[in-house]
């Protein structure tokens, strides 16, 4: 991890990867980029003072589909961070029945072990691959010999003294050695090569077990199988897979033993506590709109539930013990029907930091639709390929849609961004159903005649619902 440690973007170069894939809202970037700086910054310190520095929380405001949940996401994969979205509605006061708010703390340093072990996993990479290997040519070489594990009788008659000696082995002739040398080189030769990927074998894999949840909604599970330990021997179960897929399995074993979990847990809990990212959504939806009773009162209850993580508390996890005080969170809501001022006032003060997003306009719907890595219309082109389609947006085409995406979001609901999805199946609805890829590539030009046509009743529906009061 110390990779991450030493992650120093500016500001201007976090914007710059952001514009990549969001257009737009340019103060929102801000906001968040001298928050990523800021714990550089602040890493930098000396000890005394690095404690008393803590992150400067930020609330999005803005509708739906502006771009808040793919700044903070996108924010997290440019810094490898632990990230987790979740939605504040989902969430309940403590005494009711539901999620507590520490569960998220909790989703965090789940995804933040699996960061890392991933990661060490790469590491070992090689040596997995290669002992993947050995086991496979070892089964594939003597899949008749069946050696047989120690039954839990033994297991027990060992721990008692009782233990049974293995049957002494048959010795192995000159003849038979060199012939089992050559029958494994020739194996290894055509598993190397791919050969045998579609060969089926049967292989044995360590059941895990299924962890138990110890309290419904607390997100506390435990593994019987790990509570047990080298108490009681291991179970396996049986399961016919092909070569290819047995490679997989016996690499992903093989590098659950190579790498330290106790390490892994350390790091990731390290990675949680100075580099986690929380987004909370639709904040706004538990905002109370002055006193009132009912489930208003549940509302206000969240609120002072969460306050405790902001400000900086430790939560009980399986991997141990986490501190809050420096995770960034980030909050963001649409605040149509509230606003900021109807949370509570303690946990508006620790949101320092406020920033409002734009509504879309037509000119961000064409950028949108062409300049982001993962524009829409790059989307539905490499999906079409695959059926021998080739598609060719001409700009009338790019305008029209755009033009559309504007219209209907202002006469409609305005859902932002997410209205292009609903245009661009419609769109293309015709080519997407006959498309098959048994015929050779076809080129089609989308020009505004096309979006005209195929979209033509959308667009009267639309011109209808400007008349209506």
């Amino acid at each position: 991890m110390e990779k991450l440690n030493k992650h120093n973007l500016t500001p201007q170069e976090i914007v710059a990867q952001l514009d990549k894939y969001i257009i737009g809202q340019t103060k929102a970037k801000h906001a968040v980029a001298i928050a990523l700086r800021n714990r550089y910054r602040r890493s930098m310190l000396p000890e005394d003072i690095q404690s008393e520095v803590t992150p400067k929380n930020i609330i999005m405001m803005g509708p739906t589909g502006v771009g808040k949940t793919e700044i903070a996401r996108r924010l997290s994969l440019l810094v490898q961070s632990p990230f987790i979205k979740v939605e504040a509605t989902k969430f309940t006061e403590v005494g009711y029945v539901g999620r507590d708010v520490e569960s998220m703390v909790r989703d965090l340093i789940e995804n933040a072990v699996r960061m890392v072990r991933e990661q060490k996993i790469k590491s070992v990479d090689k040596t997995a691959e290669a002992l993947a290997q050995k086991r496979l040519l070892d089964i594939l070489v003597t899949k008749d010999r069946k050696e047989s594990r120690p039954s839990a009788g033994n297991v027990l008659g060992s721990i008692f003294g009782n233990s049974v000696p293995p049957p002494s082995a048959a010795k192995e002739t000159p003849e038979e050695a060199e012939q089992k040398k050559s029958r494994r080189d020739r194996v290894y030769a055509e598993l190397s090569e791919g050969k045998l990927d579609d060969v089926e074998i049967e292989i044995e894999v360590e059941d895990s077990g299924s962890a138990v949840e110890m309290m419904p909604g607390s997100g506390m599970e435990i593994n019987l199988n790990e509570m047990m330990g080298n108490i009681m021997p291991k179970k396996y179960k049986r399961r016919i897979v092909t070569v290819a897929t047995a490679r997989k399995i016996f690499k992903q074993e093989e590098a659950g033993k190579l790498i330290d979990m106790d390490q892994v847990k350390e790091e990731a809990r390290n990675l949680t506590e100075r580099h986690g990212i929380i987004f909370i959504d639709e904040i706004d939806k538990i905002a109370g709109r002055g006193a009132s009773s009912g489930p208003d009162i549940s509302r206000q209850g969240v609120q002072r539930d969460i306050l405790p993580l902001v400000e900086g508390s430790t939560v009980a996890t399986k991997y141990g013990s986490i501190k809050t005080d420096y995770i960034l969170f980030i909050a963001a809501g649409a605040f149509h029907m509230s606003s900021v001022s109807d949370l509570i006032p303690e946990l508006q003060g620790r949101f320092p930091i406020k920033v409002e997003l734009n509504s879309l306009t037509k000119e961000d719907f064409k950028q949108i639709l062409t300049q982001p890595k993962n524009a829409i219309t790059l989307q539905y082109k490499s999906l079409l390929e695959v059926d021998n389609v080739e598609l060719e947006f001409e700009e009338g085409a790019i305008n029209k849609i755009a033009e559309l995406a504007f219209m209907v979001n202002e006469t409609t609901e305005n859902i932002g961004a997410r209205r292009l999805h609903t245009i661009m199946e419609y769109l293309l609805e015709d080519i997407s159903f006959n498309a098959n890829g048994e015929h050779p590539m076809i080129n089609l030009k989308i020009d505004d005649e096309y979006v005209t046509e195929h979209l033509k009743s959308l667009i009267k529906d639309n011109d209808l619902e400007k008349y209506i009061i």
